[in-house]
């Protein structure tokens, strides 16, 4: 470890900051995954008993004990239930779009990192190797140390960017993958809530 620590020069603790800060938003965002995932086949089943029982305030209620995107969209739903067709549909999407935003924020700061990690690696090689010919250049005499520093710090960027740069690859992978099943599920409980609202309003009608 001290051979990282010392040779690989501030590009290299620039890099851990960042491999850090991949691996917080990753483990932040994985488990905000995981608590947005529900059965909302049933989710919308048990809504849809409350408001054919004309308990729609009981119906917002369980919306709103639930705290998850998909009971937040239905919640939205019912209470433009009275709206028109084409107002409802609008306001359905427009919940929907913040959910997702809500859902995937901060994936692009792990995106980031993941493609700037090696790049940053690649700069510090070439900084390392600038090290290591101003040592041939800056003395009749060149001390092993000095060259092998340059080489060190060349070699420790590089290795460490791509340390870095290929698990935050993975770790957005893993993140895209869940969110976009859960942006599949976010899409089908809207459909589904509509399809109800709309035919309940049509009985009543």
């Amino acid at each position: 470890m001290n051979v990282w620590t010392f040779a690989g020069g501030p590009i290299f603790w620039l890099l851990a900051a960042m491999g850090v800060a991949a691996t917080v938003i990753f483990l932040v965002r994985l488990l905000g995954l995981r608590r947005a995932h529900i059965d909302y086949v049933d989710f919308i089943h048990g809504v849809g008993n409350l408001l054919s029982g004309g308990k729609a305030d009981e119906a917002l209620m369980l919306c709103d004990d639930t705290a998850v995107p998909v009971a937040r969209v239905v919640a939205a739903a019912i209470r433009h239930r009275t709206d028109s067709a084409r107002a409802l549909r609008e306001s359905i999407d427009t919940a929907g779009r913040v959910e997702v935003g809500r859902i995937a924020r901060r994936f692009a700061a792990l995106a980031i990192i993941a493609q700037t990690a090696p790049l940053l690696g690649l700069f510090g090689t070439f900084v390392g190797g600038i090290h290591a010919v101003n040592a041939l250049n800056g003395a009749a005499l060149v001390a092993r140390a000095d060259l092998l520093s340059g080489l060190m710090e060349a070699l420790v960027s590089a290795a460490a960017g791509l340390l870095v740069g290929i698990p935050a690859q993975v770790m957005y992978s893993v993140l895209r993958v869940r969110f976009e099943r859960l942006v599949i599920e976010l899409e089908a409980a809207a459909s589904e809530v509509l399809v109800l609202l709309t035919a309940q309003r049509g009985t009543t009608a």
